[in-house]
């Protein structure tokens, strides 16, 4: 292309861009020695998870301890306690250290050591949990006020407050009325519970981002920066720019793939979006509805498999499943969600008659593919090793390896026999220290095969010349973006085992579970005495409305707080009842987990919308809403699979009968919605067309033949009038959409 979708991914404007719209990547500003301080207490902690990813964890306490420390400890280095203070620096001074204020410092001292204290008293802990010591007291005390600090200088104030509150629920629990009282909790127990055990902080969501999130976070960075995401968006320009409105469906199969990396909203919003927004705005789509295809596609990340978002690992743990049986389940509702924008996308390209990209501007993909098809190979050996059914974290340490590989030994022209054969000599190890069942030495010996691994790339690259599509400092340099990108997740998975922690000390958990379905009971009766009786069954209506009054709170919680800590909160206190009421647990994980993630796109606090008209130059909350419209099926598909559990073809009861008539109603159904909404199918639509559009589309996509039977037969005459109206040309004028 001439433009913006030819160009190269520029990894440092990338990177400016999500500081400036995501304030998870919002950095300090630091100078020597802090600067060289900071990086490399970073590049050990990438070092550490992608050592102990291939060749072995750690004892459990310990791992989550060592990833702890760090993470807690560099939050007070690398963000700033106020965003004055961020924006103006301290001098380099004895009271300032390369920029970083000394209480700062002494922050993350005394944050490090109260986490590596629990490794260090591990052995005794047995004799002190629930008769803590006062040195126990103390160091939870630390713990507890700097992780609460920790959080709100990484992500700000909501998710520390919700943690504020469940612990004085659980501290004055007599004072509470009715159902919510409980006998209470002096502080020694509280931190007993919080700090000595694992119901706590050391709990399952920091065991997860130690074990998972941490490697997949850096396996993206890394394919990223060898060329894997920009290969994809090449992809995604050749399949779909040439059609009306390119750019907006480039942006749809761009950030559908790209999410394959990266599981993040914000992170893909700002990758792609700096290519394809411009692009839209150029062809005529409008600035926020721009800005709204990206932010809505881009939200698919966290739910696209292989990788999906970090509360997708939570998952396995949460549900004992594993890893494989996610992905699976992820596949078709991923599909829906960036289907039903890719509807509304061509419908408003065609409505406005907007044209597609030219040859001259389309990227050339052969040479694309020439270019870059070895980035290819780190994602095939990630799935394979997924799908053969090894580790999660060791598929990520293989996907790491092989981005390193493919970035130092193959050059995007002029390959030499060199380094071909480096290529595959590195592979081959590779492959032989992932797949090998090697025995009681396992470790020892992938070690040493490691150990010839690096000799050889070392005598390759001294002796022999050779040189990739990336330097060593570029390597050195994803791995330093890795760790910072993983340090909010890694507070907010802290900071939420205080939540988890205070519904496993207090019970309140089964209390907020009969709260929850005694107000579903309440207004499902009050549903069922104004419908007819043929129509009453009050089961299914209790479920209905558990189910509506979960996803707002879904939503409500997710406009603060991020997609982990959304997720980990309302598994522990809304899942429950779902499951309670008969859904299947994979299926109300799922539930909670695609109402996180729509929170991303849902005003008031829409941060994947607000990156995007950022770069669009369009109105935030117009842009968040009409994100949100795009979004759409995304919001029903979950009340889908809940009702017809075989859409997430691992669910209990999985039959291909139910499976085709659910997925060919909501493909349908999608469409219908999507025309709807756009007011244009073939030609513009009158009011009652898309009056009676809208209707159909919300019983095609009801589980269930005989619904879908009276959805499709609500939608006839609106399709014989469109297919009439547009063979005889009257279609009604339409003023072009404003650039």
């Amino acid at each position: 292309m001439t433009d913006k979708l030819a160009t190269t991914l520029d990894e440092a404007k990338l990177q400016e861009l999500e500081e400036k719209f995501d304030p998870e990547m919002r950095f300090r500003p630091t100078v020597p020695p802090a600067l060289q301080i900071v990086k490399w207490l970073l590049i050990a902690l990438s070092c550490f998870h992608f050592y102990t990813a291939g060749f072995g964890l750690l004892r459990e306490t310990t791992h989550r301890g060592v990833h702890l420390a760090f993470v807690l400890g560099l939050i007070f280095l690398v963000f700033a306690a106020t965003k004055k203070a961020h924006d103006e620096p301290a001098p380099n001074s004895w009271l300032s250290p390369g920029g970083v204020p000394l209480v700062d410092w002494l922050l993350g001292l005394a944050c490090a050591a109260s986490v590596l204290y629990i490794p260090y008293v591990f052995d005794d802990l047995a004799f002190r949990v629930g008769n803590p010591d006062m040195s126990d007291v103390v160091f939870g005390t630390i713990l507890f006020v700097t992780l609460l600090e920790a959080t709100r200088r990484s992500m700000g104030w909501p998710l520390p407050l919700i943690a504020i509150g469940f612990t004085v629920y659980a501290l004055a629990g007599p004072y509470f009325p009715g159902l919510l009282k409980h006998a209470g909790a002096s502080w020694s127990q509280m931190i007993n519970h919080q700090y000595l055990t694992s119901q706590g902080i050391y709990g399952v969501a920091v065991g997860v981002v130690a074990t998972y999130v941490f490697h997949f976070v850096l396996f993206g960075v890394l394919a990223t920066r060898v060329g894997l995401g920009q290969l994809f968006l090449d992809i995604a320009a050749s399949i779909a720019g040439r059609y009306a409105g390119g750019p907006a469906k480039v942006s749809v199969f761009g950030s559908a793939m790209f999410g394959m990396l990266s599981g993040s909203s914000v992170a893909n919003a700002v990758t792609v979006g700096s290519l394809t927004i411009p692009a839209m705005i150029r062809v005529g789509y409008r600035r926020e509805f721009a800005a709204a295809v990206e932010a809505a596609s881009s939200t698919g990340g966290q739910i696209t498999p292989p990788v999906l978002g970090a509360a997708a690992f939570l998952m396995v743990e949460f549900l004992n499943v594993p890893y494989q049986t996610i992905v699976a389940a992820a596949v078709i509702p991923a599909f829906m969600h960036f289907f039903g924008v890719f509807m509304q996308v061509h419908f408003e390209a065609k409505r406005y008659g907007l044209r597609g990209l030219t040859l001259e501007e389309m990227p050339r993909l052969k040479e694309s593919f020439r270019q870059r098809w070895p980035t290819l190979i780190p994602l095939a050996l990630l799935i394979g090793i997924l799908v053969s059914g090894r580790t999660p974290y060791l598929a990520a340490f293989t996907g790491i390896s092989s981005c390193m590989i493919v970035g130092l030994t193959t050059r995007t022209s002029g390959n030499r026999a060199g380094n071909w054969t480096l290529f595959a000599v590195l592979h081959a190890l590779l492959i032989a220290i992932a797949f090998a069942n090697l025995g009681e030495e396992s470790e020892k010996i992938k070690l040493g095969l490691f150990a010839v691994a690096v000799v050889i790339a070392l005598a390759g690259w001294k002796f022999a010349g050779i040189t990739g599509r990336i330097t060593h400092g570029a390597i050195v340099e994803a791995f330093e973006t890795g760790a910072k990108y993983a340090l909010a997740v890694g507070a907010a998975a802290a900071t939420v085992g205080i939540v988890i922690g205070v519904v496993t000390l207090t019970g309140v958990g089964f209390k907020i579970s009969f709260i929850i379905t005694s107000w579903a009971q309440m207004a499902a009766g009050g549903i069922a005495a104004i419908l007819p009786d043929a129509f009453v069954n009050l089961q299914g209506l209790t479920l209905f409305a558990a189910l509506v009054m979960t996803a707002v709170v879904c939503i409500l919680m997710g406009c603060g707080i991020p997609t982990t800590a959304n997720y980990i909160i309302m598994v522990t206190v809304a899942a429950p009842t779902l499951v309670q009421l008969g859904v299947q647990p994979l299926v109300a994980h799922f539930f909670v987990f695609y109402y996180g993630v729509l929170a991303d796109i849902t005003p008031p606090v829409a941060l994947a919308a607000y990156a995007a008209a950022g770069m669009a130059g369009s109105d935030p909350f117009k842009t968040g809403n009409m994100a949100f419209r795009l979004g759409m099926a995304k919001a029903l598909v979950p009340f889908v699979f809940v009702y017809s559990p075989s859409l997430l073809l691992v669910a209990k009861g999985f039959t291909m009968h139910d499976f085709i008539i659910t997925f060919g109603g909501c493909i349908f159904g999608i469409v219908a919605l999507a025309a709807a909404l756009s007011r244009f199918f073939l030609v513009e639509m009158k009011r009652w067309e898309q009056v009676l559009c809208f209707a159909a589309a919300l019983l095609l996509i009801a589980p269930g033949l005989a619904v879908s039977l009276i959805g499709a037969a609500l939608a006839v005459p609106v399709v014989i009038r469109q297919v009439a109206a547009w063979k005889l040309g009257n279609k009604v004028a339409v003023p072009a959409a404003p650039a």
